[in-house]
């Protein structure tokens, strides 16, 4: 199976320009391709994740990534898919995060020997003369057109900026310049990015009168219909500092039943025949294909130590077995107690199950709430420090937000 239908195989394309010439340079390792990172946080997230495994498999099969960063449009604001204007950056904020961006990326992709490139747009976005865009560039949009598209249609009655209105012209530009200095042959991203990836083939073409190409690759979904990495409590970063490797594995082992293997299928690297095998599971049968998909995902991300323990921990919470040294653990001292016992809202405020005392009090009174695996019920239920000390408690909240509590 060549790798151009391999990514069909597993899902991933949704939308190619000219799919005869894309094929021939994925299989043939002749493709240059770039995806745009805009750095908005000092992390990346899980929704950059299936781009950066996108990236690792065309870099297996010979073809060259550029992980473009863009440290310039971050300075505008991609208006796809937002409903308001995206809050203003600083250009040491900006900075700080491209660095942070570097080093994860290098776990994903092979930056060595030339084998795939890192650059920042700010390199050629910031010194541009806004006269020598509007002549040079500008006049190969029509205002009409990208009026037409949906990124701009869903903003025009809630308020569309003239700086959000040129963010397609820059990642177009960005493609442009991509092309001639490094041979930059074909852009990829989310299916949200398709008419600003257009308007870069068409810039290239009308400029120079050489073809360039896109292709855009299927976003998950959650079962909730959201964007892969969302939650309620926010973003999944890929930050052990940010988001544990622990919940890291466990929001993917919490992933709907109806999800797991086409998320298997596009972003593990388990040969296509084993996961094959797995479309017939059900039942119990589906659990495991999660913690399947949660180790492999964790292992690709933190590193296979780090997968083990948090695998170990999950097992230990919620299948009778495992390692409870591997949950998450949260100290108590004599601090804490103050001359008194600590009673249940407080401890689940201390251990992060709960944002607040009424948060806490709302838990326990709905009969969310265990310690030790029996539940409270009473909001005066207190504990004193010994209570804590050895092995701890593990205290949880509903099925899925828990800590393991021990004395200091």
């Amino acid at each position: 199976m060549t790798i151009y239908d391999e990514l069909v195989a597993r899902g991933l394309i949704a939308q190619v320009t000219d799919e005869a010439e894309i094929r021939d340079l994925v299989n043939n390792g002749k493709a240059t391709f770039y995806i745009g990172f805009d750095p908005t946080a000092d992390s990346l997230h899980v929704g950059h994740f299936m781009a950066l495994c996108l990236m690792k498999r065309l870099q297996m099969a010979g073809n060259k990534p550029i992980a473009l960063i863009g440290g310039g449009t971050a300075m505008i604001g991609d208006p796809s898919g937002r409903t308001d204007m995206r809050q203003m950056m600083t250009t040491e904020t900006i900075a700080h995060n491209v660095e942070c961006f570097k080093k994860q990326m290098s776990r994903f992709i092979d930056f060595s020997d030339d084998k795939a490139l890192l650059v920042n747009n700010a390199d050629w976005l910031m010194d541009l003369n806004y006269i020598d865009v509007l002549r040079e560039v500008g006049a190969h949009f029509s205002v009409n057109r990208m009026l037409s598209h949906e990124c701009y249609k869903q903003r025009m009655e809630r308020g569309l900026t003239f700086l959000e209105f040129n963010y397609m012209i820059m990642q177009s530009y960005d493609f442009f310049e991509l092309f001639q200095k490094y041979g930059c042959n074909m852009q990829f991203g989310g299916d949200d990015q398709w008419a600003n990836m257009l308007g870069g083939t068409e810039l290239i073409r009308r400029k120079l009168g050489k073809d360039a190409y896109a292709m855009t690759i299927n976003l998950l979904l959650n079962s909730e219909g959201k964007k892969m990495g969302k939650t309620q409590s926010g973003a999944v970063w890929l930050d052990p500092n940010k988001t544990s490797p622990f919940d890291f594995y466990q929001y993917w082992r919490n992933v709907a039943d109806s999800d797991v293997l086409k998320c298997i299928r596009m972003l593990t690297f388990l040969p296509l025949e084993q996961i094959d095998e797995m479309d017939h599971w059900e039942g119990a049968q589906l659990n495991q294909a999660k913690e399947i998909l949660a180790f492999e995902l964790t292992k690709l991300v933190h590193g296979e130590e780090e997968a083990k323990k948090a695998q170990e921990g999950a097992r230990a919470l919620f299948s009778g077995g495992g390692d409870t040294a591997n949950m998450p653990t949260v100290t108590v001292t004599s601090d804490d107690f103050a001359d008194r016992d600590m009673d249940i809202m407080a401890v689940l405020v201390k251990a992060g199950l709960c944002d607040s005392r009424s948060d806490a009090r709302r838990a326990v009174q709905q009969g969310g709430v265990t310690v030790d695996g029996e539940k409270v019920t009473d909001i005066a239920a207190s504990y004193k420090l010994d209570d804590f000390t050895g092995d701890g408690k593990v205290v949880k909240r509903g099925k899925k937000k828990f800590a393991k509590v021990i004395a200091e």
